[in-house]
């Protein structure tokens, strides 16, 4: 009898081919439908703007070709939001694609396009966030996607503790960019989950969704040096009229037991000279300084959590005269019908400039926001 030629077609998580040992390719999609709003001030409830659109629209591929040895992971995006035309690029719909290659259990390299090791909350997908965003210091101070080379090493401790060490050395400019100048970005992160390892790896997915009934623990170092970046945020952000050097430090953790989950994150970035200006005298700057968040979660039951979180951003003095000092704090409540696949969240926050919190000072606002995530 003939052997059957037909690739085998699975769905669990996500949609699976395969055909023997010779490929695998997992399909997912997931999307993210919100609507929301700002004030116009902290005592005045009239509706500023409205924010009513498809935040997110994801297509992901992975899986290996002709050896379980060598990986790939593709996503592709399409909603506005996500390609990059706020900072007056072209359309960019090419989020990840990177190939793998696993030398062993504890070690392997990665060539191509995906998320540096960097801010623990970036690294989470959008996808397994417990609020619709993620906090002002990651929006400011984070490492992106860039492109280069990538090395992943994991040692598991006889008292079940483990380190993980993740490396890169990429171009610096984020994702998709041509060749600019010579320089490069270095970065270098360490972990140590000192009570072993999460439920389904929860120390990359917001929530105690498992319920932890051991504490688990992890404390993470991030340092990366950018240089001659050409982007505001290194990967991110409108070009500068000049050439910088810039390093961010970021030291993160998070803490799970029975339903709690604690987490957060400090986040520092320097650069010499950090503004630049044009002939016209135009300028545009690298927001140095300090950014923190805080977030503390108690899910109520398998189905329902409350969430809060505070996040600030200190800019350095270099640039006070041009970047204010912005705090927030959020309240949220997600219903996870099947886990973060599938949920609805609504928060609501108040943001407060210059550390000034009275609902009169200037500039200060409420926002509200509610977001259906759907996809497998």
């Amino acid at each position: 009898m003939e052997s059957d030629e037909r690739a085998l077609l699975y769905v669990d998580d996500g949609i699976s081919f395969s055909k023997d040992s010779l490929f695998l390719m997992n399909l997912r999609f997931r999307m993210q439908n919100r609507a929301g709003f700002n004030t116009l001030g902290g005592d005045d409830f009239e509706i500023n703007d409205f924010e009513m659109r498809v935040r997110r629209l994801r297509l992901r591929l992975d899986g290996y070709v002709l050896n379980p040895r060598f990986q790939y992971y593709i996503q592709l995006a399409f909603s506005r939001a996500d390609l990059d035309l706020e900072a007056g690029f072209i359309a960019q719909p090419l989020r990840d694609a990177i190939l793998y290659y696993v030398v062993n259990d504890k070690f392997y390299i990665g060539f191509g396009q995906s998320k540096l090791p960097g801010n623990r909350q970036r690294v989470i997908s959008s996808g397994n966030l417990q609020f619709a965003d993620r906090s002002i210091a990651n929006g400011i101070f984070t490492l992106d996607r860039d492109f280069g080379f990538f090395g992943y090493y994991t040692e598991t401790f006889s008292n079940q503790s483990i380190l993980q060490l993740k490396t890169a050395i990429t171009s610096g400019d984020g994702r998709n960019a041509v060749a600019i100048n010579n320089g490069l970005a270095y970065t270098g992160r360490i972990e140590y989950l000192p009570l072993g390892k999460f439920t389904n790896k929860g120390d990359y997915s917001e929530g105690d969704l498992e319920f932890e009934p051991r504490p688990k623990f992890s404390i993470a170092l991030t340092y990366s040096m950018n240089q001659k970046a050409v982007r505001t945020g290194g990967q991110l952000g409108p070009q500068l009229f000049d050439e910088r050097d810039m390093n961010t430090l970021i030291i993160d953790g998070v803490y799970k037991h029975l339903g709690w989950a604690v987490s957060g994150e400090y986040l520092k970035r320097t650069a010499l000279n950090p503004i630049t200006e044009n002939e016209s005298g135009e300028i545009r700057y690298i927001v140095v300084g300090d950014g923190l968040n805080l977030q503390v979660s108690r899910m109520v039951s398998r189905k329902a959590e409350l969430a809060a979180r505070y996040s600030n951003v200190l800019p350095s003095e270099s640039i006070r005269e041009l970047q204010k000092r912005t705090d927030t704090a959020l309240l949220g409540y997600t219903y996870y019908m099947n886990g973060h696949r599938i949920k609805i969240q609504a928060n609501v926050g108040y943001k407060w400039l210059e550390g000034f919190s009275k609902l009169d000072n200037s500039g200060n606002s409420w926002t509200g926001m509610l977001q259906v995530e759907f996809g497998i």
